[in-house]
């Protein structure tokens, strides 16, 4: 048995991943990402999939960012019918997130065709709610550190990898007639010491590693992220501000409210009106409840404690009337919206009517990839577009690190540390350019890895005749 990848994303950006393994007569994608940031990025999404979906037989995904689940819709809407293997959380995020994805490109281009800013005469999003409720039935749910099979000679274990409730490095295995070969999936690795979820799992053998590196050139902030987001919040109340939070509603939003609710208890910010305006974020932090035995929130909680998602301070709005009337709002308050790199979603109308006041702040709290809204705002740009329309910067921009469900280079180093033996081979992947060769780099320097960033499109024979 022969077994190939070929990169379909991932490679040389931190969207759109997707990793194709070709064993001959068994083809299986890992992750089935969207690609977003920049418009040529954005494009990919339309290209046509370099196989028929019809004959790809299972898809392996690692977590449910849109990033890693966004093109599961589009895939199967042109023929793709096999198993979509996930963990039981991953599961149901998925359900939300694409559900809401679907809903957003039907918006999008339904506005697109109202305003006349789409070079197309009759926009179409790239699928719809209907395409993304196909999905569904194609799910099929797992627990963590329990092995299974998606083909006689392909066996799967997932393990915990931080980054975001249900997130999961997967360990593959396949059994040829004379050997087996380990390959590994990072995923998103997350922090060492978040809060909320258990740290990204050691795992002690690989022939091939794919190994993220979306922080892989730098180094966390030694500042607790608490105090980080503290002193933003209360710049912009000096200033009797408000302070708009771009949050993914997948795991940042949660940790986010996690830290306010810290912060108000201690003192070290006022106790004013917080407003979570995403009905997926409010989806979301349910299945923390549902699923408490995939994190561990209650156990950093004490006895004098309230819940940091269920507060009288803390106001969930999931209709559209609640959050215009956020629009008008002045003074002290906290809007928290997705999506969290400012490219769709609620936080927009915010921007659109709150960037223009230089009393109020915006306060990001995570990666802001290239070619996007949020990466534009943190590089100081003037002045931005929303909606067809250029709206002035006047807010102050402010950049919170600490709070990046990614893993820096310091703990992408100590997971790699973890393999016992050094892999044949490791494939640094969703990193931008410079990222990806720094982790590289080092990975060779340090470790004496054999490091290879691949490119887009490019394919890999990774054994012959096992």
């Amino acid at each position: 048995m022969d077994v190939t990848v070929k990169f379909l994303g991932g490679a040389g950006t931190v969207t759109g991943s997707r990793y194709l393994l070709d064993l001959g007569d068994f083809e299986f994608l890992v992750d089935c990402g969207l690609f977003q940031g920049r418009k040529e990025l954005r494009r990919r999404n339309w290209d046509k999939f370099p196989m028929p979906p019809t004959e790809m037989e299972a898809i392996v995904l690692t977590h449910a960012h849109m990033d890693h689940i966004g093109y599961l819709p589009k895939l199967v809407k042109d023929g793709f019918k096999g198993p979509i293997y996930c963990t039981a959380v991953t599961a149901e995020l998925t359900k939300i997130l694409l559900l809401d994805s679907g809903k957003l490109q039907e918006e999008e281009a339904e506005y697109a065709k109202k305003k006349g800013y789409s070079k197309h005469e009759n926009p179409e999003p790239l699928y719809t709610v209907e395409d993304a409720e196909a999905v569904f039935p194609l799910l099929v749910s797992q627990d963590f550190k329990k092995p299974f099979f998606i083909h006689p000679a392909v066996e799967v274990t997932y393990y915990y990898a931080g980054h975001i409730l249900g997130a999961a490095i997967a360990k593959i295995v396949i059994k040829g007639d004379s050997q087996s070969k380990k390959l590994v999936f990072s995923g998103d690795l997350g922090r060492y010491h978040d809060p909320l979820l258990f740290p990204p799992t050691l795992i002690p053998e690989a022939d091939v590693v794919w190994i993220e590196s979306t922080y892989g050139d730098r180094v966390a902030n030694t500042i607790k992220p608490e105090e980080e987001l503290a002193k933003a919040i209360n710049d912009v109340f000096d200033r009797d501000g408000l302070v708009i939070i771009p949050a993914f509603a997948v795991g940042r939003t949660q940790l986010v409210m996690y830290y306010l609710y810290q912060l108000v208890k201690k003192g070290k910010i006022p106790n004013v009106p917080i407003y979570l305006d995403s009905p997926m974020a409010i989806n979301v932090s349910k299945l923390y409840k549902e699923f408490h035995q995939d994190h561990q929130l209650i156990a950093v909680l004490d006895d004098t404690d309230q819940h940091p998602f269920q507060h009288s301070q803390l106001h969930y709005f999931r209709k559209q009337e609640q959050s215009r009337t956020l629009n008008d709002l002045k003074g002290k308050a906290i809007i928290i919206s997705a999506s969290g790199m400012a490219t769709g979603g609620r936080v927009l109308h915010h921007l659109f009517h709150h960037l223009p006041n230089e009393r109020n702040g915006v306060v990001f709290v995570g990666y802001q990839a290239e070619g996007t809204r949020g990466r534009r705002l943190v590089n100081g740009e003037p002045m931005v577009n929303i909606y067809g329309q250029q709206v002035d910067v006047k807010a102050k921009i402010y950049s919170v690190q600490g709070l990046s469900a990614h893993a820096d280079q310091n703990e992408l180093i100590e997971w790699a540390e973890g393999f016992n033996v050094k892999p044949k081979l490791a494939f640094i992947i969703h990193g931008e350019e410079k990222s990806a060769g720094v982790l590289a780099q080092k990975l060779k320097d340090e470790l004496g890895w054999n490091a290879v960033i691949p490119n887009y499109l490019e394919s890999f024979i990774l054994f012959e005749g096992i």
